[in-house]
């Protein structure tokens, strides 16, 4: 038997008693005709309801202040909260009993007529009600609500139900995420699906998840990334496309990673990198003002420009100006290793020149780019994708999206040449076989896709995780992830 605290004992000792007098606990539905905030805000404003109308409403109790033969509480539905008056020479004696023997946390149903108190608050005069469920533990204490942050990530349920301004962070991530979902359909896009099973990790640098099939007895991957079978679909002639769902990464945990992660990753024939970054920051911005009725937003008490056009700036450029470090004036991959070690970094061996580059943008740029930047022209070493840019074979048409120092959005100009294509893969093996467990595999029906011929593509990914946080002013992925993956608890 577990062992119960004196509050969860005496609420059992209350369940009892309901039954006693005939009253299930775990009633049937009850029908609502009015929430919350339809209350308050109809009554306050056009009197729509009126003093003494009627209303049939459901919610959790959240306060209660009993003054004898007559209670004010506070119940909490979907909408908001609403305060509710029950005296007993209104709802009878026995009726009454069963009121008491509510506590916070408790669901019940109830009709009664609205009024307005000595104090001016809106409030529900009890005429009926009856249990819906008696909830057997104590919710967090009120005045403090749910503070711990681990358990509010664990029972997510109850940071809901005692942190309002949670609710809304959620509301808010459903209306920006059907936002996308409206402008790139308003722009001609297609939204698809593709397998989260896949026989070959590909399209990002990651690490993945394996399970296996029993029936095929063969390992699977939980895919990394949409973007190869994305490609596949621009080959076979659709050409704007986009995925909006889950991505699975075996990484580490941190305010800007989950393992499991949303992402949207759109393609379109006939572009290029230039035409993604057009896309990326009238998305964003367009999605923000039609939310949130502003394109500046404050995340961390500082303030986010997101009105196009964006600043852009080379890797190479980005590094001058934070790192006083010129890679146009580096040009083998030994004065790129002295260099990255005079720069405390950790310089592994046979690092190149472009693999430096990335890694010193990593360590010592990022951090800066709070506005929302776009760094363009990626090395070749790190972009396996990316298409070689004509006038400098060392580097691609890529970009990459800053902002408040994270990484929102990747884009190139699709490697579209088959032959360079495999080259790349072959590469990606023989790191993966040197020990990189994050470099990628050789996928055979991708190249043989691309042999038949992908038009000039630019293709686009951002992390819908990462821009909800900055768009709601969010420390931390977890807050804007409703299950964030947890360590279970010893």
């Amino acid at each position: 038997m577990e062992n119960y605290s004196e509050q969860e004992i005496i609420r059992r000792q209350k369940l009892a008693r309901l039954r006693e007098l005939g009253v299930e606990p775990y009633g049937e539905k009850y029908d609502v005709t009015h929430y919350a905030a339809d209350i308050l805000g109809r009554f306050d404003s056009s009197e729509d309801i009126p003093e003494g109308q009627q209303v049939a409403l459901s919610g959790r109790l959240i306060t209660v202040r009993a003054h004898g033969k007559a209670s004010f509480a506070n119940i909490q539905d979907e909408s908001g909260r609403i305060q509710i008056y029950a005296r007993q020479d209104d709802i009878g004696e026995r009726e009454y009993e069963i009121f008491e023997l509510l506590d916070i946390g408790d669901i019940i149903g109830l009709t009664g007529e609205v009024f307005r108190t000595r104090r001016g608050e809106i409030t529900v005069a009890v005429k009926i009600f009856r249990p819906l469920v008696k909830a057997l533990r104590p919710l967090p204490e009120k005045w403090h609500g749910l503070t711990n942050v681990d358990l509010r990530y664990r029972q997510r349920y109850l940071d809901l139900i005692v942190n309002p301004d949670v609710k809304k962070v959620f509301i808010l991530r459903s209306k920006l995420v059907q936002e996308i979902r409206n402008y790139l359909n308003n722009q001609g896009f297609l939204e698809v699906e593709t397998p989260m099973m896949h026989s070959i990790a590909g399209g990002a640098s990651a690490r993945p998840f394996i399970t296996h099939h029993n029936t095929l007895d063969m390992n699977l991957y939980l895919r990394i990334a949409t973007e190869l079978h994305l490609k596949r679909l621009i080959v076979g002639g659709m050409d704007k496309v986009y995925e909006l769902g889950r991505i699975f990464r075996n990484e580490g945990i941190s305010t800007k990673h989950n393992p499991e992660f949303t992402s949207v990753e759109i393609y379109q024939a006939q572009a290029d990198y230039q035409d993604m970054m057009h896309l990326t920051e009238d998305l964003i911005a367009a999605v923000a003002q039609k939310v949130l009725n502003t394109q500046t937003v404050t995340y961390m008490e500082q303030e986010l420009n997101l009105t196009p056009p964006w600043p852009r700036l080379t890797m190479i450029e980005a590094i001058r100006k934070y790192v006083n470090v010129d890679f146009d004036e580096i040009s083998t991959n030994q004065e790129a290793q002295d260099i990255a070690r005079q720069k405390g970094l950790d310089v592994k061996k046979n690092a190149t020149r472009g693999e430096l580059m990335n890694e010193m943008f990593e360590e010592y740029v990022e951090k800066h780019l709070f506005q929302p930047t776009f760094i363009v022209d990626y090395p070749i070493e790190v972009s396996p994708l990316a298409k070689r840019k004509t006038d400098d074979l060392t580097m691609t048409y890529r970009f990459e999206a800053f902002m408040a120092g994270s990484e929102i959005a990747n884009a190139f100009t699709e490697l579209n040449d088959p032959v360079d294509q495999r080259e790349r893969f072959e590469q990606q093996v023989a790191k993966r076989e040197a020990g990189d467990e994050e470099a990628q595999m050789l996928d055979e029906d991708f190249v043989l896709a691309l042999e038949y011929g992908m038009p000039p593509t630019g293709g686009l990914g951002i992390g819908i995780d990462r821009l909800i946080m900055m768009l709601t002013d969010s420390p931390s992925i977890r807050d804007v992830i409703l299950f964030p993956t947890m360590r279970p608890r010893e």
